[in-house]
């Protein structure tokens, strides 16, 4: 018997969905490999404007994928909630975890991407102070509790609705506005400690 079995040489499985090749894999293993070719460059895109480093985008890209199978079964198709808008959640989660741990063990300190950068407002005049900002802004994501930090970086940094960062959290907007809330907070105390 092949890779492929005579029933899956029927699917066509460049023409499915996301989601239909998501669930379609909890049976085939091996039809995973058609959601890694559709988001690998994708996602490590996004996972290089995050960290600003080649090697550790591509752990963190493995990792999601790892994640995103994992929980494969745990993804339910909801009006409005995609499997690209699921799979880059649990990248961005990811992403920010390793950021947050290069933090504390190295104190290490990355660029924003200038995209989302430009959401912060207007500091074009000068470079310095635009990296100055950035640096600023990720330092003190890094300080407050992860959660917190995905909330304000989804909804202020990113500009997203409240409501799209509850889908994307698998929380209640009620939730998303309480933990705005909290994080802004947490910002702000984060910064007084450092004056």
């Amino acid at each position: 018997m092949g890779f492929f079995d005579t029933d899956e040489k029927d699917l066509n499985l460049e023409e499915k969905s996301d989601e239909d090749i998501l669930a379609l894999s909890l049976k085939h293993p091996h039809v995973f490999e058609v959601i890694i070719k559709r988001y690998e460059a994708p996602l490590m895109r996004k996972a290089v404007s995050i960290l600003y480093n080649k090697e550790e985008a591509e752990d963190i890209v493995q990792e999601a994928f790892t994640k995103i199978y994992i929980n494969a079964a745990r993804f339910e198709v909801k009006p409005g909630a995609t499997f690209k808008s699921w799979a880059y959640r649990i990248l961005i989660n990811t992403a920010f975890t390793r950021y947050q741990k290069l933090k504390r063990e190295k104190g290490a300190r990355r660029n924003m991407d200038p995209e989302v950068f430009e959401r912060l407002g207007d500091f074009k005049s000068r470079d310095f102070e635009k990296l100055e900002v950035s640096e600023y802004v990720f330092s003190m994501l890094s300080k407050i509790p992860e959660h917190l930090s995905r909330v304000l970086y989804l909804h202020i940094i990113e500009g997203r609705p409240q409501e799209e960062v509850a889908e994307i959290e698998g929380v209640s907007v009620g939730a998303v506005k309480t933990r705005v809330h909290r994080a802004k907070k947490a910002f702000k105390k984060a910064d007084i400690a450092l004056i």
